[in-house]
Formats: structure tokens, sequence, C-alpha cells
């Protein structure tokens, strides 16, 4: 029996099973995967849980949370968090987001209980078990103490929660490793006006039977190269990435002294937003398994530390994340483009792949997911740009002859970031509704060497607007986009240059900045510690006001919505407001939605989805189009339409 054909409506008029409900209550999302003694660990970010992250434990088949509601495993070290747990062979220890100490939870099962008795003013991450010492080795970080927090690396007393400072002196702290004896402690430290990729020191320090440093030594880095996740592959050997050659490839210390061990012109590193970035894992005293990405497509490898080779592994995902050994292969968190992301374990040797536990609780739709393409476009200078393009695609419908679909265009955060390939349902939203979308590896983004990295220094506000709407012209003369419906969008980092693209390019017809910076006086000013820099190695102090979109209001004619949290302090709401109320004076059409007890990003599921849906309706408006969904109203100012 035949199908029944596809029903002709206009690109973005198609109906889609990929709804905000179904996006939301059907998915979870996983971080920091552990192993140990036969049982999985990792974090669970659930949004029907007002945005929590559970502790969850996978012990032969059985699958259970550690930390009950309310408890919320999650850091606030840089704001961004990462490495919130750490497992001894009885017990989790953890971070609890409300009041930043730490905590311990027996592995049988028993009621969480606290072990620091800090204020609210310290925090904890990058957790490490010592098992020789029975303690913890953590990150601190300390505010309220000077005119700015203050970072160093600690010892944790699990029984009294006595904390003794191992190491200070440095503005930030990761990547602490214990040596398999114990006897030595690599990590890594920068300093202002640095951020962990421009440039970082490696040092290594002896540790004497109680745990005290003895001699500390910089063994790798400087203010120009960028080290990341040091590892021991054995007492006397240990592994890190460095960009030294230009690329983030795998190199080793030991007595011989430091050395690129893999040369390679692929990345084999992330950038440390979260302090549990793991993206290789030893396994053996000179072979590691290790995510790949050339060109911003990654791979799952093993690497021959002594050879300096690399063979591919079959495990056929779209990104690999948080590595770890387990007793036939590795573990990891896998994304895909075309299904949830999952927890995998790798047999090594019999290529056998297992599937422990999945992100979606609900099947996929089928014939409405539209694969990622590769494309690569002429910018600015001669420079060559990267994006992911996703073309429209629902079974259930066709366009009628001549119709381009919109485009939306997406600014990925960071800006120090990548578009990720994995499966975006937020994405398939829009291109299962008759959307195109690109998602532009912007000049800046990683995956791409330190070179491609580099060219938004100083030019923040330029290069990347520049990427964007290059990749827009060239989609239109392809004739694969309507260059009359164009929209970009962006969170954080993303919305700023979704703002500066409005004003200073002239492709785009609409924008949705999502916790975005207008001003970036104002963002240097109140930002937090960790960024508290950065912004003057994207755009020099002099060029503030000629970069800030809130300056230039006069060229901005495009119509606007803005999404803020009420809580955010990486970008506080006045930056949000003040370009609202710039527009709303100026008469163009323009909506602000305020989320009370959100930060830097929504976690909670009836904001998301509230935020999402308004998006598409605000969209939809600007262009005419006649979505198939039930919106919920939308207030705009100064809209015709209203």
């Amino acid at each position: 029996m035949s199908a029944a054909p596809p029903t002709v409506a206009r690109h973005g008029a198609w109906a889609s099973p990929i709804t905000a409900d179904f996006i939301l209550s059907a998915f979870v999302a996983f971080a920091e995967l552990r192993y140990r003694d036969g049982a999985f660990f990792w974090l669970e970010a659930r949004p029907n849980e007002g945005g929590r992250s559970a502790l969850v434990c996978l012990r032969d088949g059985e699958r259970r949370d550690l930390t009950p509601a309310p408890l919320n495993a999650r850091s606030r070290v840089h704001e961004y968090g990462g490495g919130a747990f750490a497992v001894s062979d009885t017990t989790a220890w953890f971070v609890n987001f409300e009041d930043q100490n730490i905590h311990a939870v027996p592995l049988n099962g028993s009621v969480a209980t606290r072990v620091t008795l800090s204020d609210a003013d310290e925090r904890f991450g990058a957790l490490i078990w010592d098992e020789r010492r029975a303690s913890l080795i953590a990150v601190r970080e300390r505010h309220g103490v000077g005119d700015e927090a203050s970072n160093d690396l600690v010892r944790v007393d699990v029984v009294d929660g006595a904390i003794e400072v191992l190491h200070s002196g440095h503005d930030f702290y990761a990547g602490a490793s214990l040596s398999p004896s114990g006897d030595k402690l690599a990590f890594l430290v920068w300093d202002h006006p640095n951020m962990p990729w421009d440039g970082t020191q490696l040092i290594v320090a002896t540790l004497d039977a109680a745990g005290a440093v003895g001699e500390a030594t910089v063994v790798a880095g400087g203010a120009a190269e960028s080290i990341c996740q040091p590892e021991w592959m054995h007492d006397h050997r240990l592994a890190y990435v460095s960009d030294a050659s230009g690329f983030w490839n795998l190199h080793c210390y030991d007595e011989s002294g430091a050395y690129c061990a893999v040369p390679d012109e692929a990345e084999y590193g992330v950038p440390l937003w979260s302090l549990d970035a793991r993206s290789y894992v030893p396994v053996g005293p000179r072979h590691v398994v290790a995510q790949r990405i050339e060109a911003g497509v990654a791979e799952l490898v093993v690497a021959d530390l002594d050879q300096g080779l690399t063979s591919p592994l079959a495990a056929e995902c779209s990104s690999y994340r948080s590595l770890a050994r387990t007793p036939g292969g590795v573990a990891f968190i896998g994304g895909r483009s075309d299904d949830v992301g999952a927890v995998l374990e790798l047999d090594t040797a019999a290529g056998e792949l297992t599937r422990l536990a999945v992100e979606g609780r609900v099947a996929l739709p089928g014939g409405v997911l539209s694969a990622p393409q590769s494309i690569r476009f002429p910018s600015a200078g001669g420079a060559v740009a990267h994006g992911n393009f996703y073309p429209p695609r629902n079974a259930g419908f066709a366009a009628p002859e001549g119709d381009r679909p919109p485009l939306l265009v997406m600014s990925h955060g960071g800006p120090t970031g990548a578009a990720s390939r994995d499966l975006s349902l937020r994405i398939q939203y829009y291109t299962s509704r008759g959307w195109a979308v690109l998602d532009v590896n912007y000049g800046g983004s990683t995956g791409f060497g330190r070179a491609y990295r580099e060219r938004l220094a100083g030019q923040w506000g330029i290069v990347d607007v520049e990427d964007c709407a290059a990749g827009v012209r060239f989609l239109a003369l392809e004739g694969r986009v309507d260059a009359n419906r164009v929209a970009i969008r962006g969170g954080s980092a993303g919305g700023y240059t979704t703002l500066a693209a409005l004003v200073f390019a002239d492709v785009f017809k609409a924008g949705a900045s999502h916790y975005g910076v207008g001003d970036l006086d104002k963002l240097a000013r109140d930002t937090h510690k960790f960024e508290s820099r950065y912004i003057y190695s994207l755009v020099a102090k002099e060029d503030f006001a000629a970069r800030s979109p809130v300056a230039h209001i006069d060229r901005l004619r495009c119509p606007t919505i803005f999404f803020q949290g009420a809580d955010d302090r990486i970008v506080p709401r006045n930056q949000a407001e003040a370009m609202f109320d710039a527009l709303k004076a100026k008469g163009i059409p323009v909506a602000y939605l305020l989320f009370e007890g959100e930060g830097h990003g929504f976690r909670r599921a009836e904001n998301a989805k509230r935020a999402m849906e308004c998006e598409l309706a605000f969209f939809s408006k600007v262009f005419g189009l006649e979505p198939a969904d039930d919106l919920p109203p939308l207030s705009v100012e100064n809209a015709a339409w209203n």
C-alpha cells in the first residue's frame, strides 16, 4: 500500500510532531561520565525537575538516583562549573548547587550528608578522589575576600570538612590529576588576562605521605600555549593536550622532557569552559582513546603515543564526550546527528558498542530529521568560513514550486565554542516546519586549529558578523534559501553576534537575542571573574562604543525579541533591557521576555518552552508566515499585527 502524498504547504507552515512539549518532556542531558568498580556514574540535567542535575548510578543493569530531589549536583566555579562529583569505593561526593558545599552520599543509597561547612561565598569544583589519603582534591573559588573572587587548589578532609590549601597564587586552577602511586599531582594554572584557550601552564608537584605539596615545577605551557587535560599514563609519564603546534595535539612529559607525541592537523582538545572537559582517556602505558576533530567533524581514534600513530574506532557518533576507561575498553557520552545522545560502552577488542542509557525517553518521529551538511564558503578578506547547513525536511509536506525556505542563522556562544553536529531538536523544531537552518562556525570557533580560533582576536563583532552574513549570501546565491526571509538568533556571546549582525550587516530581517550582550562596556564592568578580561582580547577598550549594538540603534531597523534570565550573573538583565527600551523608543517591533529564577540559560521546562514557542511566533509574524502550531500570545511593542 503506497504512502499518502505529502501535503503541499508553504515553507514555515508545515505541521511538525517535534513540539516544544515533545522536546522538553521527553529528553534530558548527560554530563560528567565516570566508571568505577563495575558501576557507571553521570549527571543528568532534567528540565522537568526545575532544571536540576541528578547524580545517577548504573550497576548491573539497575539505574538509580543517588541524589533525589531537591538535591542538585552542580558546581558554580567560574559560573560554568564542572567536576561536580567524585566517587570512592563506598561513597559519591558532590557539590550541591544551592549551598555550593560538598556533600556525601553512600553508594548503598543512604541519605546524603554535608561535608564542608562553607558559606554561600565559597564554591568547589573539579573534584577528584585521592585514594591513598582518603580525601578530596578540588578547585575552590572564594567570593567576598577582595575585589574579585580568589581561586586555589585545596584538599578536603571528608570526615570533618577541614580544608588545606595545596597551591595558590594564580588566578585560575583546573585539571588536577594524581599519579597512580599518589606521589605526584599535575594541574593547570593560568592568569589574567588569558583565557585557558589562550595560554596555560602545566605544573607537576610532588606530594608527601600526608599529601602536602613539595616541589612544584612548570613543565610546559606559557602565555601563548594552551594546555588541557593532563592524565597520567603511569607514574613516570604524563599525557596532556597542547596547541603548541597550532592544533590541540597529544603531548607527553617524562624523563626526556615535554614533547608532541602525535603531530596532527586536527584537534584532540576542547576549550575549557567546563572544569570537566575530557576528550581522551589512557587505556594502557602507551595508548589513549581520543576524540579527534578535523575541520569541525569528530571521530573516535586510538592513539599510540610511542609511534605517533592513530587508528579510527568504529563508533559512528558525531561527538565523544567524557571518555572513561572500562575493563573492556572505553565508555563515553556519544552524540549522533540522527538520534538522541547516549551513554555508550565500546569493547575496543571486539568493536562492539553497547548502549547503556539514552537521553530520550520516547521514540523520535520518522521522516522529519534534517541531517547536517558541512559547508565552506568565502568570507571577507579572502577568508574561508565553515558551517553546518540543515535543509527543511518533513516527509508529510512539500513546498509549492518555486517557494524557497526562510533561513534561521544560528551563532553559537562562547564565542570560543563550536557549532555541534549532534542532534539538536531545537534546530529540528524549525527544519521540520519548513525552515532552513545555518549553524555557523565563524572565525574564532574551535575545531579548526589555533589560527582559525585567533581570527576573532580584536575582531569580535566584525569577523563573526562577516562570516554569518557570508553564509547567508552563499546559500542565497545557490538558490537554497529565501534571501528576503532571514532571521538570526544566538545566546550569550552568540546573542552579541546576533545583535551586532542586525546592526552592522544588511542581510538579516529579524533577530532573537537570548541573554545576549548589547553593551560591551557594561559587560566589562559587570561580568564575573572568569571572563572579566576576556572581552579585551576580543575588542580593544577604545572600540567598545563602536562595536556595541546599543550605541547604534539608529542603524537597527529589524524587529528583535529578547529573552533574559532575571538572575543572570554572566550577562545581567540590564543589557537586554537597555536594548529593548531603545528599540521601543525608536518604534521598531520589539519584545522582551524576562524569566524569574533563571540564570545564564533556561533550565526550567516551562521557561524553555515559552522561549521556544515565542521565538517561532515572533519570526512567523515578521515574515508573514502561518505556522500550524497553536502558539502562545506574545506582546510585541510597535507591531502592526498586534
